[in-house]
């Protein structure tokens, strides 16, 4: 029988970035996956929030990952068409790559990051990451097995798993297990946790295609992802290498509900612009549900689930793969602060307490949004395609409500920026309420819970870069004594770097003198000068004290 600290099931963008972080904070990680080394993923996700790319960027990856995807001059717009070779409708601006710097005028620019969002399909991230994983000393990666039967006890997993060429069984007894296995999860069903919500909210029928010939046919500039709204069919098609494989979403009407009755083919030409002369190639079928479904439980014991094992919703505002990676970053401290010592597992609780709440938030954003989006595909004007005034009018109006919708999910500020932990166990609330969000908006704030408001510092670089791996305490006023406080994390052994920061300050740090910000950049506590009992408070946060 073979022994991990940590055994993570999937090797997906949310299972490797997971083993990732913990190899980074000290700990060895074993992941299992099905596919072989090499084999590619299939071509879902198409976005890395700023966000995640601020986790890439702690990790040392995000520049590599920005690198990749699209060429560097290619727009990472969005353009709303009659067809994907029609009149434009309207265009929401994304800097490419080469421009994502420098650029003012986008939709998502001047966001309070150092690392603004990046386009790129998870055919191109997730090598990255696996290329990643495999230099790491503390991660061992089996490919072409399955984990067949899952026994868990209070202090281990025991973990069978099948060898896929061979067929030979083996065991892995785990420290802890952390499902990052999709939809069917077999970690979800061991324990015990449902799904529930809406099991459909829409049908997509989607087709990966090779296309040499298609990008020149467009009246416009290319964009990342073009959206075709006619009265026929409405449609989304996304560039994958801005060369010749693009992913061509067709959203079904409600009362379509068979993938293969509807003709592939012809749907296709409809939301391309395109006729019989034009040639392609099926690479894959890729169709999909949209669904809103979260899982009552997110933990048993040594046992925890994150991603698509945790919650599937309509995968508006790019935040599937995202959310996922936002939960492995929560649990990967946790974990990493009771192995190395430094925390008891009682921090382990605020894993569930913490990112249930957030998933059941977020995911009806995206049911919102994605209602909105139905509703507007459902009634496009039957003049839309027409020349003169009556076409040019409903074009200018369905541009117009197209826009107001969409901006909102290609230009998250609120779910990058927003979310908030109002409910955790190791967080040291004084009363203040967390500012509310949107999909799109947010109020940056010190309040305990909240992101750790980002700025650049007077010398220009990142705070975050500043900012330690574990805890960091930013002290906005010199004269305060951090001794006491440090003395007590160093008693407790936990990892507290202290960040003096210079003024002037951003309006959001105006809620006091000294913000202790956790591993994950989430504010722990704030105060005018020191706690009263700053030994209770490196208890409380590191999940060894009840007392708020």
């Amino acid at each position: 029988m073979n022994e991990s600290n940590v055994l993570i099931v999937g090797a997906g963008p949310v299972g490797l970035t997971l083993a990732i972080d913990l190899a980074w904070r000290g700990i060895s990680v074993t992941v299992v996956e099905t596919r072989a080394r090499a084999a590619p993923p299939e071509p879902k996700c198409n976005h890395v929030a700023a966000r995640t790319m601020e986790i890439f960027r702690r990790l040392g990856i995000a520049q590599k990952i920005r690198n990749a995807g699209l060429p560097a001059d290619y727009p990472h717009d969005i353009s709303y068409r009659t067809s994907f070779t029609g009149q434009e409708l309207t265009r929401i601006r994304i800097p490419c790559r080469r421009d994502r710097f420098t650029a003012t005028d986008a939709a998502d620019s001047n966001w309070p990051t150092p690392e603004p969002p990046h386009r790129i399909n998870q055919i191109f991230l997730e090598p990255i990451l696996f290329e990643h994983a495999a230099s790491q000393s503390r991660i061992t990666l089996i490919n072409r097995s399955s984990v067949e039967d899952v026994v868990i006890e209070d202090t281990c997993a025991d973990v069978s798993v099948r060898n896929l060429d061979s067929g030979e069984l083996s065991r892995i007894n785990c420290r802890f297990l952390v499902g990052c296995d999709g939809a069917r999860s077999i970690v979800r069903k061991a324990i015990g946790a449902e799904f529930s919500g809406d099991a459909i909210i829409q049908r997509v029928q989607s087709t990966f295609i090779r296309a040499p010939g298609l990008i020149d046919r467009q009246q416009h500039e290319s964009a990342w992802g073009t959206g075709a709204i006619n009265p026929r069919r409405s449609g989304m098609v996304y560039a994958i290498d801005g060369r010749e494989r693009w992913l061509v979403h067709n959203y079904l009407r409600p009362n379509e509900d068979d993938f293969e009755a509807v003709d592939r083919d012809g749907c296709l030409r409809t939301i391309l612009g395109v006729g019989a002369e034009f040639e392609y190639e099926i690479i894959s079928k890729e169709d999909w549900y949209g669904r809103r479904l979260i899982a009552n439980a997110f933990r048993d014991r040594c046992a925890f689930i994150a991603g698509d094992a945790a919650h599937i919703w309509v995968p508006y505002a790019g935040y599937g793969m995202n959310a996922g990676i936002a939960d492995a970053m929560n649990l990967s401290w946790l974990l990493a602060a009771h192995l190395n010592g430094w925390a008891p597992e009682n921090i382990l609780n605020a894993y569930e307490a913490e990112r249930l709440p957030i998933t059941s938030q977020v995911s009806r954003f995206a049911m919102s949004h994605a209602e909105a989006e139905i509703k507007r595909r459902g009634a496009v004007p039957g003049e839309i395609e027409e020349e003169g005034a009556r076409g040019e009018a409903a074009r200018r109006e369905v541009g117009r409500l197209t826009y107001e919708i969409n901006v909102q999910q290609y230009a998250c500020a609120g779910l990058n920026f927003g979310a908030y932990y109002d409910r955790s166990p190791i967080i040291a609330y004084d009363g203040a309420a967390q500012p509310s969000y949107t999909m799109n908006s947010y109020t940056p704030s010190t309040v305990p819970g909240c992101r750790t408001p980002h700025f650049f510092r007077e010398d220009g670089s990142s705070l975050y870069d500043a900012m330690g791996p574990e805890f960091t305490l930013l002290r906005l006023d010199p004269r305060i004594d951090a001794t006491p406080l440090a003395g007590a994390a160093r008693a407790r052994g936990v990892p507290l770097r202290i960040v003096d920061v210079a003024t002037p300050l951003p309006p959001a740090y105006d809620g006091g003198s000294l913000v202790l910000s956790r591993p994950d950049q989430h504010v722990a506590w704030r105060g005018h000068g020191l706690p009263a009992d700053p030994v209770n408070l490196i208890d409380h946060i590191r999940g060894a004290s009840a007392a708020r």
